[in-house]
């Protein structure tokens, strides 16, 4: 079976409305169900709870206290790195962005300009830099971590579509990732500025970050935008900067001429938060 007929009943599942319900539940304190949940949970995605702060699945009040639970101090140590892997998944895909289209699949490519939701100018701080898409499967940490030290200067809270952001959806989905409702965070660095972008999917009840707190719901259907010029909020290399209520993906855009991905990295493989993920580019 191809993977556009796999997708196929994504486009008729009312996707917006299971997202809801999904994320009620997950924000409920229903007992014995939330521990029932948690429990065929680990059972199903072999979900190592020996590296969570409390590793007991009967302690969470809510799906997703669990779902988000924090690592244990040293579960992950920092690598000494320029630029380091900000989460545990998989490498959907890396590399060069082609002056504004990015490799989402054989036969996939969509731009920067739509990712970030329309703002060309922004955009074209990232013409002919690199990217790397990142997918955080159900049994995964789901907090994201800074890749390098930022200041954060805008946050785009971008209406889309729900679609699941497994490797096979984006095979089969044109344009998955900026097509599907995202928040977009601008940093500054002394390099320039770099984006992340945590990209929503079917369940996904909301996404977080650490200075606003959830940002979705609500979904208004409108693009939302915040400025921090004025502030100074800065994040570390490895802070976390924000979570996922239920999992997805994470979308990293850096300019021209600035980093050179580690030769570990490949298409499909394992990463884990703290790791080496590239060095500047002038360092190679």
């Amino acid at each position: 079976m191809s993977d556009r007929l796999a997708v196929l009943a994504q486009y008729l599942l009312p996707k917006q409305a299971l997202t809801t319900l999904a994320g009620m539940f997950a924000s409920s304190e229903a007992g014995k169900l939330t521990t029932t949940a948690i429990r065929w949970f680990v059972r199903r995605y072999g979900v190592d709870l020996s590296e969570a702060v409390d590793p007991d699945p009967l302690s969470y009040k809510t799906f997703n206290e669990f779902f988000t639970r924090p690592l244990r101090a040293g579960a992950r140590p920092l690598a000494e790195a320029d630029f380091l892997c900000p989460v545990d998944g998989a490498i959907s895909q890396f590399g060069a962005i082609d002056h504004d289209q990015i490799f989402q699949a054989k036969g996939h490519r969509y731009s920067t300009t739509t990712l970030v939701g329309g703002d060309a100018e922004l955009a074209a701080r990232f013409a002919d830099g690199s990217f790397a898409t990142l997918y955080l499967s159900p049994r995964d940490y789901h907090r994201i971590h800074m890749p390098a030290d930022g200041r954060l200067t805008r946050m785009i809270h971008v209406p889309g579509d729900l679609f699941s952001v497994n490797p096979a959806t984006a095979r089969g989905v044109p344009g998955l990732f900026a097509r599907n409702e995202r928040v977009v965070c601008v940093f500054e660095a002394e390099f320039g500025s770099f984006v992340l972008a945590l990209v929503g999917a079917t369940i996904v009840g909301s996404m977080a970050t650490v200075w606003h707190g959830r940002v979705n719901p609500p979904r208004s259907g409108k693009l939302r935008e915040w400025s921090y010029d004025g502030q100074q909020i800065k994040l570390g290399k490895g802070e976390e900067m924000g979570r996922f209520l239920l999992g997805s993906t994470v979308v990293m855009l850096f300019p021209k001429d600035v980093l050179s991905f580690t030769p570990a990295w490949a298409a499909a493989g394992q990463i884990r938060l703290g790791e080496v993920m590239a060095c500047r580019a002038d360092q190679r």
